[in-house]
């Protein structure tokens, strides 16, 4: 099978909790980290809470369900344009689980939810099923072990009103 064109992603991570003091103690050094990327807005993070992070920054935990949502719903709007659907409106309230095992752990679900609006006379048959065609077509997706669901809620904007 030919191999099909290879993407390359950098970053620079810098652990500036160091500032902060080493981590001599588990409780008491600071997680805080900032990641920054050529020609883009940095991202300042830290842990999860229930691992002594900063709750105000988001987590690698966070990051990971942004990562899956947006992508989705990036490879939605593509499929739903090369099919002359239009999408008017996209929401997404996701919800990812993690299971911790010893010092470690791992996700073992996400659940997208995402709710669709269509333009008026839309195939909404179509714009439910494209859902499904996203979740195949996303790259992050297609890269985890854990599964990926969604419970979609697609809707045709009604026609307005017409003015006498």
């Amino acid at each position: 099978m030919p191999r099909g064109k290879d993407h390359h992603y950098a970053l620079n991570l810098t652990w500036t909790g160091a500032a902060a003091g080493p981590t001599s103690h588990y409780k008491s050094y600071s997680r805080e980290y900032r990641v920054d990327f050529e020609g883009k807005p940095s991202i300042t993070g830290s842990s999860d809470p229930a691992f002594l992070g900063d709750p105000k920054l988001h987590n690698p935990e966070d990051l990971l369900l942004v990562a899956l949502s947006s992508c989705h719903m990036l490879s939605y709007l593509a499929l739903a344009a090369l099919e002359g659907i239009e999408v008017l409106a996209y929401e997404d309230s996701a919800q990812g689980t993690m299971q911790q095992q010893g010092r470690g752990g791992r996700f073992t679900d996400v659940l997208l939810r995402p709710r669709v609006v269509l333009a008026p006379g839309s195939d909404l048959t179509r714009g439910e099923s494209l859902h499904e065609d996203a979740n195949q077509t996303c790259f992050i997706a297609n890269s985890v072990n854990f599964p990926v669901r969604h419970e979609a809620v697609v809707t045709c904007q009604s026609q307005p009103a017409s003015v006498p």
